[in-house]
């Protein structure tokens, strides 16, 4: 066997669309490439409302612009390969590249996790302190929130691509997916991989895992909150303020354990099925975020509407 370590010379990476169906990757792309340019229009136009609306300049809009920021990122991140290999079948990656878009798919990942925490923590202080909203969410604090996510994903992660450099590969490596993952590039490595494990475990504990527990514990203390106003309408009311919110760590976490479970518990399970768990997790937060804070958000929504009626007349 073959073996090269990444320190002196680089094996050769090749990514992996949905095997056996390379000559429909035409029709495959078609849909994929519409859930991209979907995605990067209502994000960008999201980020258009926020800036241009003097309304919209509060806390919990600001956090929303974190949001669609990130998810502007992990879209671009995956664009590159996902069209290299379903329009011009070139799966080839150099390992440089693939642990670069590893490192931010992964970064932006941990971001948007963060940001959703953050995010219920808004809506904690809106319901909790309303009085007291604009006072102790004020830009400062929400410039170090901001801060503080990127410089812990950034710091978590560089890490694990640092480790992974240091193992030895075979010469020629096929991943699962068109697109690099840590979980993916520790399983073609033939040197032990027990420290890379491990300390990729200790990022998805430190990172994910700490954020949905904390979510957890955010939301017990809203609905015990929302519990003790005496309105029943001002409780829905300020459930209500919570939807889009809800929607938006549902859209997260669900394709993410969705693809937890299909790696642990589904190796019988045909490689399109991982492609396309591994797909949903990546493509469809970023699409589906700016359509649910464009519907279930009146601001937002209203300034859109007008947005487009005085282009229409």
């Amino acid at each position: 066997m073959s073996v090269f370590n990444s320190s002196t010379l680089y094996p050769r990476f090749f990514l992996t669309g949905f095997s056996g169906l390379e000559s429909s990757y035409g029709l495959i792309s078609l849909p994929i490439f519409l859930v991209y340019v979907t995605s990067i229009a209502g994000n960008i136009t999201i980020l258009f409302i926020i800036r241009t609306e003097p309304s919209l300049h509060q806390p919990m809009y600001y956090f929303l612009s974190m949001l669609t920021l990130t998810d502007l990122g992990l879209s671009t991140t995956t664009l590159p390969t996902m069209f290299s290999v379903f329009w011009f079948h070139a799966r080839e990656i150099p390992f440089n590249a693939c642990l670069i878009q590893m490192y931010f798919i992964h970064v932006f990942s941990i971001i948007e996790s963060a940001v959703l925490l953050a995010m219920a923590f808004d809506r904690f202080v809106a319901i909790r302190e309303p009085l007291r909203y604009a006072a102790i969410l004020t830009n400062s604090v929400i410039i170090g929130i901001g801060l503080a996510i990127a410089g812990r994903a950034l710091t978590l992660v560089f890490p694990a691509s640092f480790l992974l450099k240091r193992l030895q590969y075979r010469a020629v490596n096929i991943l699962s997916y068109p697109f690099c993952l840590h979980q993916d590039l520790i399983k073609t490595t033939v040197s032990s991989r027990r420290v890379s494990s491990i300390y990729g475990l200790m990022v998805v504990i430190c990172s994910m895992g700490l954020d949905s527990v904390l979510l957890l514990l955010s939301y017990t203390l809203i609905l015990g909150t929302v519990l003790s106003i005496a309105s029943k309408a001002e409780r829905v009311k300020a459930l209500n303020t919570c939807i889009s919110h809800i929607c938006a760590v549902f859209t997260f976490y669900t394709p993410m354990i969705g693809l937890s479970m299909i790696r642990r518990y589904g190796q019988n399970a045909s490689p399109i099925v991982h492609v396309i768990m591994a797909n949903v997790y990546l493509l469809v937060p970023p699409l589906m975020n700016p359509i649910v804070y464009s519907i279930k958000t009146k601001q937002i929504r209203d300034r859109i509407l007008k947005k487009f009626k005085k282009h229409a007349v």
